[in-house]
């Protein structure tokens, strides 16, 4: 991939022109107030879900712990409006001399500049993982499919309080799921209308929600009340919860459902964005926020067959050293993928054997991390299963990183709705993609690292969190991870095939009219998906559009930046310093990284 342009890159972001906000939030802001202080009691503020996923919710940002995230329309981007808000003041302020003060500064000023658009679009919001998406509701996007897990899992209870707050937030939830039909009508009025298959995913998904969180042994009910009794809170707290769930909850996820299937009625079945209003712009939008680059859907489209084409040959290596010779790359990998030597049984004896095999590799890739890392993660990792309530619309495997604060551990979760989508030879490399050195690996160094101002833990940025994740991936392989398993190599080669097939798909589906049956065929025939795996990856593309395309080219980006280092340092280069440089400021947009590593090249980081 050629080189990103961060001159060019810095210079637009402090170029651009700020329009005014019809969402103005008050920033208090002044010379004796840090003002990424300032901001984060902002971001917290607009969303107190993300003070309570970081840790953030305690001492005087408690009354947070008691609030869900405001999902009306006025506040469809969510914290980003606190973040566009706040850039003219920044914008103003002369820019540090300090490399790092820089690079915080202008990572602010990029997410406002590149989130700024999504104010123009009559429709959207921003759903989970703090992407802007085109659908408010969706099989990946709504309250509904968040809020089981978030109250579950990363809520604490510590106390009377907390349990109240709890039931607080569930009775909030009646409100947020009503402004969310109400958000999703007003864009289907403007012709923003989620595609057929995905609504009836949303649907069937939405039933279910209804099935298990009714009753006195719906999951949020039984588990405030177990957590509360576990610490011998007095009260009836079953009892409270169960009349919110069976109440005003089941009464506005009734509505809601409702909603979803009038809406199914007139639905199109076209996958990709550009049938929306303004849509190619959106999709534009969607792939400079994913990519931090000013990559074209054309140009991306064109780098993601080129990579295609170039890790085919690497994996045709591997297939021929296993004797597997027949057929193409994809018929390789799909015979080695069903076969039953591979294969964990498919049932729940068979899916505790997955979780034991992955925390093995994990425990094993934890004895290699010194080789390459100057500090290791004190956050503890957990592998679970993702919850069978969603996992019908879930992704394969995913992260949660652990609280700021330390109290909560990250977690890996993996798909287990049927084992024959995870052979024993695809496992390690996701393992090392969500786990160690990935996600929670990136995510724990930045929360525990002294010096990163917190507002900087909580950002994400897809290309240089993804990028980082699928260059865990090679750089698992090249700590010797695969000499005891060396058909996990291809497990390698094969997510990063998966990668680059995601930029053809993606960009396929939203700016070039392909359907959805001709995505999940590609992924099929090109690299080796089962039809399950690829539909279930298709319909996230395009609930999520530009997403799946930031993970191989912040990888290429990752790697280009190690080879110049090495190129332009010698004998100086040291691996452990080039991951210190990318890794102990937080996530930030990929030319504001590439800035950090060519002044840790030339002496000055």
């Amino acid at each position: 991939m050629a080189g990103i342009d961060r001159r060019g890159f810095l210079a637009s972001a402090g170029a651009a022109a700020m329009a005014a906000s019809p969402y103005a939030v008050p920033l208090a802001w002044s010379a004796q107030t840090d003002p990424y202080d300032a901001l984060l009691e902002q971001v917290l503020a607009l969303s107190p879900e993300t003070a309570t996923s970081s840790g953030l919710d305690k001492g005087k940002r408690a009354g947070l712990k008691h609030r869900l995230d405001d999902r009306s329309g006025g506040r469809r981007l969510s914290f980003y409006e606190a973040v566009i808000d706040a850039a003219p003041r920044l914008r103003a302020s002369a820019p540090p001399a300090d490399i790092r003060a820089a690079s915080y500064r202008e990572t602010v000023l990029w997410l406002a500049d590149t989130m700024r658009p999504f104010r123009g679009f009559r429709y959207g919001a921003v759903g989970g993982y703090s992407y802007p998406v085109p659908y408010v509701l969706s099989q990946l996007s709504g309250l509904y499919q968040s809020l089981p897990d978030f109250l579950v899992s990363q809520h604490t209870i510590t106390g009377a309080d907390d349990a109240e707050a709890v039931l607080d937030r569930m009775a909030a939830a009646s409100r947020v799921i009503d402004d969310e039909t109400e958000q999703m009508r007003r864009d289907s009025a403007v012709g923003a209308v989620a595609p057929d298959f995905l609504l009836d995913r949303t649907i069937r998904q939405l039933t279910q929600f209804q099935a298990s969180q009714q009753g006195a042994a719906g999951g949020m009910v039984a588990s405030l009340a177990n957590r509360a009794g576990a610490l011998g809170l007095a009260g009836d707290w079953r009892r409270r919860a169960q009349a919110i769930t069976d109440g005003p909850m089941a009464a506005a996820i009734a509505r809601q459902l409702a909603a979803v299937e009038q809406l199914r009625l007139r639905a199109r079945s076209s996958a990709g964005v550009g049938a929306l209003p303004d849509g190619d712009a959106y999709y534009a939008a969607c792939l400079r926020f994913h990519t931090s680059t000013d990559l074209t859907p054309d140009a991306a489209h064109q780098l993601g067959l080129q990579q295609v084409a170039e890790i085919s040959a690497r994996a045709r290596v591997v297939l021929d050293a296993r004797g597997v010779t027949r057929g193409t790359v994809a018929e390789g990998i799909k015979a080695l993928w069903s076969d039953p030597a591979e294969q964990f049984p498919n049932t729940d004896e068979g899916r505790r054997q997955v979780l034991a095999f992955i925390s093995d590799r994990l425990a094993d890739m934890t004895r290699r991390l010194p080789q390459a890392f100057s500090h290791l993660p004190k956050t503890p990792l957990e592998v679970r299963r993702v919850p069978p309530d969603t996992e019908l619309g879930a992704p394969g495997a995913y992260s949660q990183s652990g609280s700021i604060d330390g109290t909560r551990p990250g977690a890996i979760y993996f798909n287990l709705a049927d084992t024959a989508n995870w052979p024993r030879w695809a496992i390690p490399t996701t393992a090392y993609h969500e786990g160690l050195p990935g996600h929670h690996f990136a995510g724990s160094i930045a929360n525990e690292t002294r010096g990163v101002p917190d507002l900087f833990k909580l950002l994400g940025f897809n290309a240089y969190n993804e990028g980082w994740a699928l260059y865990a991936e090679q750089l698992a392989d090249e700590l010797g991870v695969y000499d005891d398993l060396p058909l996990g190599r291809l497990g390698m080669l094969q997510g990063s095939l998966f990668r680059a097939c995601r930029i053809v798909v993606d960009t396929g589906m939203h700016a070039r009219g392909w359907s959805r049956e001709k995505a999940i065929a590609y992924l099929v025939e090109t690299c080796g998906s089962t039809a399950d795996d690829a539909r279930r990856e298709i319909e996230r593309y395009c609930a999520w559009p530009g997403q799946a395309c930031g993970y191989k080219i912040g990888h290429l980006e990752l790697l280009r930046l190690r080879q110049r280092a090495r190129l332009a340092m010698g004998a100086r280069f040291d691996l452990k310093g080039f991951h210190d440089t990318l890794l102990n400021r937080g996530a930030q947009p990929l030319a504001v990284v590439g800035a950090a590593v060519d002044a840790w090249i030339a002496g000055r980081a």
